[in-house]
């Protein structure tokens, strides 16, 4: 099957403008699936460019404190994979916006990795992020991603050798996603000095475009590594403000503010470029 290439549509679109990506990450079903299709559509009208939807998991290692109590959240309110595939199915009658699963690899090992890549093509899935399962030991839910024409991204850590980033890069497509810190997800009070960086070894061994997350949670940090980065990822700081707002009305718009804050934030760290049209 043909690629969609609607992430790698996305970043051309972003370089041609000299704009980094805002990739904002929440848990399907917290606080309900009727309100996660509802922050993923506010998400895209505040400026988001890809979003990352996290499908809940009993015992989600790689996460903190926060987006543990997101998941939980989320299982609560029947997010399971299929109830996730579904919502993807009804978005895509409402937005063309990338859309990626972030997870772990057990539910998606129950419910068949042939039959989950095909359904999630057809549910208009763009991408895959599995954080526990390394390119070694992916070739089975790697093929299939590949026939259906699902990029599989991968993360890389802080410790991960150059060598390994350049293999891990082979396997990967549209996008690495540079973890910013070690540990799991959550919220940071500063970022690593050595950041930018590391980065700036990535572009040494791949041509795919970088990604940077954990820890992310202010505009200045996003405006920070929007300066380096080709795309920033925020999660943490959004499943906070969902738990905080979860009873409210205005969930929704707390979580848009936000998002809308750090994207100008990020606009203001690389201003657009002015193109023809625009001139």
């Amino acid at each position: 099957m043909k690629r969609n290439r609607r992430i790698a549509r996305k970043f051309r679109e972003l370089r041609a403008r000299g704009e980094t990506a805002l990739i904002p990450f929440i848990v399907a079903g917290d606080p309900d699936l009727g309100r996660t299709r509802q922050i993923v559509r506010e998400l895209e009208a505040r400026g988001a460019d890809l979003i990352e939807l996290g499908v809940p998991f009993s015992d989600p290692m790689a996460d903190g404190p926060v987006n543990q109590r997101a998941m939980a959240r989320g299982l609560t309110a029947g997010a399971s994979l299929s109830a996730i595939l579904a919502l993807v199915s009804e978005l895509r009658a409402e937005t063309q916006i990338p859309l990626i699963l972030f997870g772990y690899f057990n539910p998606v090992l129950h419910y068949g990795c042939e039959r989950f890549c095909a359904d999630a093509a057809k549910a208009g899935v763009d991408g895959i992020l599995i954080v526990d399962l390394p390119p070694e030991e992916s070739r089975e839910l790697a093929r299939p991603a590949a026939a259906n024409g699902i990029d599989l991204i991968y993360l890389l850590a802080p410790t991960t050798p150059i060598e390994r980033s350049r293999r891990i890069a082979r396997a990967a497509s549209g996008f690495l996603y540079y973890v910013s810190v070690t540990g799991v997800t959550g919220a940071r009070a500063a970022l690593a000095a050595d950041l930018e960086q590391r980065v700036r070894e990535l572009r040494t061994v791949t041509d795919l475009p970088i990604g940077v997350g954990f820890g992310i949670s202010t505009p200045e940090q996003a405006r920070e590594v929007a300066s380096f980065a080709d795309a920033v990822v925020v999660g943490s700081a959004l499943s906070s403000l969902i738990e905080q707002h979860r009873e409210s009305p205005d969930v929704v718009q707390a979580v848009g503010a936000l998002v809308g804050t750090m994207k100008e934030a990020m606009r203001a760290a690389r201003p657009p470029l002015k193109t023809a049209a625009s001139s």
